[in-house]
């Protein structure tokens, strides 16, 4: 393909896109992004299939003289062929559509794709009917190459080595082109309904989690702000570091950062931040990064939840040498609620509520201001910190020596004297519980499809 003249690659930014879908797919075998959450598509009334998509995506540079805090100015450079996929999953009956077309910045931490937006989110996906979009955003997830949580391990083969007969013809020129790559997919959603099997979007949400997150900040920064080139009506952006994604296309470095950079607070488009609590430490520091709540921002901090919890690490947790009990709060769910709270902000001009941030005891380095039980004071409230069995923080235990046992928190039992001392007994803590529930429920910090489960949850609790 001829690289494309600066000024095509303007116009398509401008006025619309360039890309192509084919397929669905068929040869080979499809190599699903990675995800240990269980889930039947079928079962729940929804198929799946693939796409490629080929097109040729402009670069960005910054303007000189563009500040630093994030209200960057930036124009279209060289243009470059791509041909990447895209996964997507849909109500297989379209009077089941919502309406909302999920398009996720698949995470490549690891040097393969995964999806851990769909795996926290993807009960709620189903229940509400929205349409989901996995893009293969970044090189290494289609070429190969060395993720950031372990440059050292061996080389991953990528889409094209994985299955040569499906994805042999796959090419991506470099994390450079991802963010306009990302941007015309999620515009020609609109236009060519037949990845969607004809369902038309009347919204479509831009989701990132971790690594995604810092791509779709520098996104939000730099690409949104050109006329014409938003390209989605809001995004969730989920446990982003104080950095960001660099334009350039050189490799992130997410531990390594010293000051935070805001996402601007200028947009026109809902972005919802949420945040774990371990995002707010080193190595992520989200702290630097802190902004209050604006009209077209609004932050949740989750107090007791990590960055990958037990829900979102499964049995995989041995396999990664974890030999601790790590933590199991209540991330998905308010994510989930994140998820709904967002899409009713975009369809309907309700803003979320509001959401208190995490309290810091002390800073440089940051310290969680922490209640009698070990949790976090402050931020997103649930019952299970509220009316707690257990202390979950995003920290790891003391000694623990994992590289990345930073990213698991931990999870420890109360003792059973504290519990019977505050709930008297089991029947005590779970009218406690329902309480904490109830107002966690109508504040919208926790969906009422959640009630049962959790309730269930809490019934079988036990305190010798």
């Amino acid at each position: 393909m001829v690289r494309a003249s600066w000024w095509q690659v303007a116009v398509g930014v401008i006025i619309g896109t360039m890309v192509t879908f084919e397929g669905p797919l068929t040869a080979g075998t499809i190599i699903e992004p990675v995800c240990v959450a269980e889930f039947s598509l079928t079962a729940s009334g929804y198929a799946e299939e693939e796409f490629a998509v080929a097109g040729t995506a402009a670069g960005y540079d910054l303007a000189d003289g563009t500040p630093a805090d994030g209200c960057w100015k930036a124009v279209p450079a060289a243009a470059a062929p791509f041909r990447t996929r895209v996964v997507v999953r849909r109500p297989a009956h379209p009077n089941r559509f919502s309406g909302t077309v999920l398009v996720e910045w698949l995470n490549v931490s690891s040097s393969f794709d995964t999806d851990p937006e769909w795996a926290f989110l993807h009960e709620e996906i189903i229940r509400a009917g929205h349409a989901y979009v996995g893009v293969s955003a970044q090189e290494v997830g289609v070429m190969g190459g060395t993720g950031r949580l372990d440059p050292a391990a061996p080389p991953a083969p990528g889409l094209r080595g994985g299955d040569r007969e499906r994805y042999g013809g796959l090419t991506h020129p470099g994390d450079r082109y991802s963010f306009d790559l990302f941007r015309q997919i999620g515009a020609a959603l609109r236009q060519d309904l037949s990845p969607l099997g004809g369902l038309a979007p009347a919204r479509v949400i831009a989701i990132g989690e971790s690594q995604s997150a810092m791509y779709l900040t520098s996104y939000l920064n730099a690409v949104a702000p050109i006329e014409g080139a938003a390209g989605f009506d809001g995004f969730l952006v989920h446990s982003r570091a104080a950095g960001v994604g660099p334009l350039d296309g050189t490799p992130i470095d997410p531990l390594g950062v010293t000051e935070g950079i805001k996402i601007r607070a200028d947009g026109a488009v809902p972005v919802l931040v949420l945040q774990a609590e371990s995002d707010l430490l080193p190595p992520l520091s989200y702290w630097l990064a802190r902004q209050p709540d604006s009209e077209r921002v609004v932050v949740w901090e989750v107090a007791g939840t990590s960055h990958a919890d037990s829900y979102l690490i499964g049995p995989a947790a041995p396999l990664l040498g974890i030999d601790w009990r790590i933590n199991e709060g209540p991330h998905r769910y308010v994510a989930q609620a994140a998820l709904h709270a967002l899409t009713t902000w975009v369809a309907e001009g309700t803003r979320p509520p509001q959401a208190a941030p995490i309290e810091l005891a002390g800073k440089n380095p940051p310290v969680i201001a922490r209640d009698e039980a070990g949790h976090a004071v402050g931020g997103v409230r649930t019952p299970a910190l509220d009316v707690p069995l257990v202390t979950l923080s995003g920290e790891p235990p003391a000694g623990a020596r994992l590289p990345l046992s930073w990213l698991f928190g931990s999870t420890t039992a109360l003792p059973p004297a504290y519990l019977t001392g505050r709930y008297r007994d089991e029947a005590g803590y779970l009218r406690a519980f329902t309480r904490s529930l109830d107002d966690a429920i109508g504040a919208g910090f926790l969906l009422p499809a959640h009630r049962a489960e959790l309730v269930a949850a809490a019934t079988m609790a036990k305190f010798a």
